[in-house]
């Protein structure tokens, strides 16, 4: 069966499920142009009234994920993703294409777009530290060496911690799995350097037995905040009565 185009499902769809709709709005990868063969629909509807969930289902061939809120919960879920410096429901909000005609969600959709473009907040120092004290212990164990398997796992969680480190001191936000190469990507665009390729081309060096280059590249982002930490680092828990 051959499926529509995705503007035209998810019209359908919000017109079947949520006739009540202020508004929605289709966002995710078949919006921003790096849509794949199983990339789905991102929707995220607002209503006066609801429970606040996130659904999971097929329409008119697409699969599609349904994220279904009050504007409340939207300021909410926007607040609680700045705290983990990554800006998924702002994004789904500000960059989605409206779905209902009308100007339903004008104001929040706004106030979305202003979120996104704020950029996270500073490291505190007491973040900065704990940033620098992993990424030396990863290194610390890739350097350590061990089994093939456990050697990627280190190489890629370097990876990882570098480019975590990188975007949170560049003021960028940052993301998991294939956000976080798109956010180094956008970096990259924005300031004219080449930190995605170089962490895609260390990893495999390292996968593939010779871990300088990440470590070069770990120990450069290190260096602009400090470099490496480890001996002196103490971290106190607070634990409640």
């Amino acid at each position: 069966m051959t499926r529509p185009d995705a503007e035209t499902a998810a019209r359908s769809l919000i017109a079947e499920r949520f006739p009540e709709a202020r508004q929605a709005w289709l966002g995710g990868s078949v919006v921003l142009g790096n849509a794949t063969e199983t990339s789905d629909l991102d929707i995220t509807v607002l209503l006066d009234e609801t429970e606040t969930y996130r659904e999971s289902l097929v329409h008119e061939g697409w699969p599609v994920e349904l994220f279904v809120h009050t504007e409340s919960s939207i300021r909410h879920f926007v607040a609680k993703d700045r705290a983990r410096r990554r800006p998924t429901m702002a994004r789904l909000v500000s960059t989605g294409v409206p779905l209902v005609p009308g100007d339903g969600g004008t104001a929040l959709r706004a106030e979305c777009a202003a979120a996104v473009a704020a950029g996270p907040d500073p490291l505190s120092a007491e973040e900065l530290t704990f940033q620098r004290y992993s990424l030396t212990d990863q290194l610390d164990d890739l350097a350590g060496g061990g089994s093939a398997g456990v050697v990627d796992a280190v190489a890629i969680d370097v990876w990882r911690g570098t480019a975590e480190l990188l975007l949170a001191c560049g003021g960028w936000w940052s993301g998991t799995g294939k956000w976080l190469v798109r956010e180094v990507e956008a970096l990259d665009a924005a300031r004219g350097t080449t930190y995605a390729s170089r962490l895609h081309d260390g990893l495999h060096a390292a996968v593939a037995g010779d871990p300088d280059a990440l470590v070069d590249l770990a120990d450069e982002v290190l260096d602009g905040v400090g470099g490496r930490l480890w001996s002196g680092f103490r971290l106190t828990a607070s634990i409640p009565d």
